[in-house]
């Protein structure tokens, strides 16, 4: 073990449970008051085997029957999923209700979901980090006034960040984007900096990106130079490549072809670079661009469009411009945790926005006996029934094993795709459209390093790795509120964001099958092998600059989202149906109500905000 790095919780949970003798019962413990933490804990993050262990099983057939057991609790409503939008569900429903008892069930060891907080002390300082749902993305553009309201009422006002996200200081610095280029694909290892490559939503100024001409960025190209010739064609010719057709017909064929076909085809460029940005998509689309339709791609901010009959939209333009700074140290883990505090009070002090992030949270108080509203971790919701008195009857396996309980009306907020094996007076067309709502394997990697002088000494915050493991590598985003205090000297310690998605080779495939395929390719991956590629790709980018990995790095997370990103239609393979998918997934289910993202199919914070908003009015709507 190279020496100072915290790997505490890093080993596989099933492989725990079987060196101890315990049972999948015992194994969800680990959300006990007594256990650290969680947003503490190093090494393997995210959907954990501890957390899936018995869904998989579930899903894999495995049937629990409650029917002999007793019912140990009965409450007005279970919400099942405790991440933003069941936490908000919970929120609006007691909003309606104020003496409503509500319980509100989770699988993992913690609060959020998706929203997921990393805390690091490396040489003394306190550091947070992001571990999944990422910003308040667009907020006066893309956010319905329910949601903003939700906001509004735990405090949390978003012009805040205007202030608080200081966009001056990597450009400052001099830093710009860079891209690298591995031996692997093109032949040598080399980092190229000033990327004048536009991002959606992006978080620096687009006048002080610090990128360079485009001739002399792509002219640093470890590529052939008729290859890089028509690299700058494609960035900065006005050239109509599909000058035949009207502006409806290139509408229609930016929607039905790829990103790499419309390089190949229209542009002339070779396999090879085309792979210049094959993995340049992986962050935001979690899929290459041959799985990207070229008018998403225009749509982001891609070159090669300029040229065309048609322009972006103005609700695609607006997505490019708005600023990307709605962003908490912890990304969304702290409307969560504003969630919690506003309904369990006695978890964590405090009201403002200013106390949020560096509030300790006293998991003890989550799940008290006695009070109205009770968030328990670690237990994993198995079978879901509507009675024939109205009642809807819930079993869920937790740290005493399997239990069973009651509630006049329900709100499922966990994925979409798993609730045909829990409840089976899903109708079958429903069933369809939920299993349909196949979800994005995605990994964070959270990597604290002592300083963050290498970044700085080759003039980058960020880089873009096409063909690489970690497709984006980045310093965080710097933000400070309350008092907590984000690096801004290079020789202090910071959190490295890594973003790892597990692809197959897409040929023939559709997004869902590739989806379901790399999910099974990431599951095979271990810590190790994470921790081992951590090493090697920012030794290769960085060590020019003076990066040494066993002196450098204090600690790996390695948040692995299995079922990440929900389902969007994808116009390269689904059609237009009526109606809509997304409609007859969400349909309620007797006194069962459907949450979350996956409700939306849009992997946004507002978008489980506005589908919890719905599932609680239905359910104050519910007949008893």
């Amino acid at each position: 073990m190279a020496r100072g790095i915290t790997r505490r919780d890093f080993l596989d949970g099933v492989a725990i449970a079987v060196a101890a003798g315990l049972s999948p019962a015992r194994l969800f413990a680990a959300g006990s008051p007594a256990a650290p933490c969680p947003s503490e804990l190093t090494g393997w993050r995210g959907s954990t085997p501890a957390s899936y262990l018995i869904g998989h099983a579930v899903r894999d057939g495995k049937r629990f029957s409650t029917d002999g057991l007793p019912v140990d609790e009965t409450w007005d409503l279970v919400v099942i999923g405790a991440g933003i939008s069941g936490l908000a569900a919970a929120h609006f429903y007691r909003s309606a209700h104020p003496d409503a008892r509500v319980l509100v069930l989770e699988n993992h060891d913690e609060f959020g979901g998706h929203a997921r907080r990393n805390e690091f002390v490396v040489d003394g300082r306190r550091l947070v980090g992001y571990g999944g749902s990422e910003s308040i993305q667009s907020p006066h553009h893309d956010w319905s006034k329910p949601a903003l309201d939700l906001l509004g009422a735990l405090g949390i006002d978003v012009r805040r960040f205007e202030r608080d996200f200081q966009r001056s200081l990597y450009p400052g610095l001099g830093l710009s984007r860079g891209v690298f280029f591995k031996r692997e694909t093109f032949g040598a290892d080399k980092l190229v900096t000033g990327d004048p490559t536009r991002m959606v939503a992006d978080d620096i100024p687009p006048e002080r990106t610090n990128a360079r001409p485009v001739a002399a960025f792509v002219g640093d190209f470890p590529l052939p130079a008729e290859e890089r010739q028509k690299l700058v064609a494609l960035y900065t010719e006005k050239r109509d490549v599909l000058a035949a057709q009207t502006a409806e017909q290139q509408e229609e064929q930016l929607w039905g072809i790829s990103y790499r076909d419309f390089l190949v085809r229209h542009w002339g460029l070779s396999d090879l670079a085309a792979k210049v940005f094959q993995g340049r998509s992986h962050d935001f689309f979690a899929i290459g661009i041959d799985g990207v339709s070229a008018h998403d791609a225009m749509d982001v901010g891609y070159p090669g469009f300029q040229g065309l009959k048609i322009a972006l939209g103005a609700d695609a333009r607006a997505e490019l411009d708005a600023p990307y700074i709605h962003h908490f140290p912890d990304g969304n883990a702290s409307i969560a945790r504003a969630l919690v505090r506003r309904l369990i009070p006695a978890a964590a002090p405090g009201s403002t926005l200013d106390d949020l992030v560096s509030a300790v949270f006293d998991y003890a108080k989550l799940d008290q006996a006695g009070a109205a509203l009770r968030l328990r971790l670690a237990s994993t919701v198995v079978s879901i029934r509507n009675l024939s008195d109205g009642k809807v009857d819930v079993g869920y396996v937790g740290a005493a094993g399997l239990r069973r309980i009651q509630a006049a009306r329900a709100i499922y907020a966990g994925y979409g795709m798993m609730l045909p094996h829990l409840c089976p007076d899903v109708g079958e067309a429903q069933r369809r459209a939920l299993g349909a709502g196949v979800k994005a394997p995605i990994v964070y990697v959270n990597v604290a390093v002592r300083r963050w002088r290498p970044w700085v000494e080759l003039g980058v915050h960020e880089i873009t790795n096409p063909m690489g493991f970690f497709s984006r590598l980045k310093l965080d985003y710097p933000v400070s509120l309350g008092s907590y205090r984000c690096p801004t000297r290079p020789d202090e310690p910071i959190v490295l964001h890594l973003v790892h998605v597990p692809t197959v080779p897409f040929a023939g495939l559709d997004q869902r099958t590739a989806w379901r395929a790399a999910r099974a390719q990431l599951y095979t991956l271990s810590f190790d092998q994470f921790e081992a590629q951590v090493r090697d790709e920012l030794t290769r980018m960085l060590g020019p600059g003076g990066f040494d990995a066993a002196r450098d790095i204090a600690a790996i997370t390695v948040n692995r989202w299995g079922h990440g990103y929900a389902y969007c239609l994808n116009t390269l393979f689904d059609a237009e149906v009526e109606p809509p998918v997304a409609e007859v997934a969400r349909q309620r289910v007797g006194n069962l109500s459907i949450a979350g993202s996956d409700a939306a199919w849009s992997a946004y914070a507002h978008s489980a905000i506005d589908e919890a908003q719905r599932a609680a009015a239905e359910a104050s709507r519910a007949p008893l």
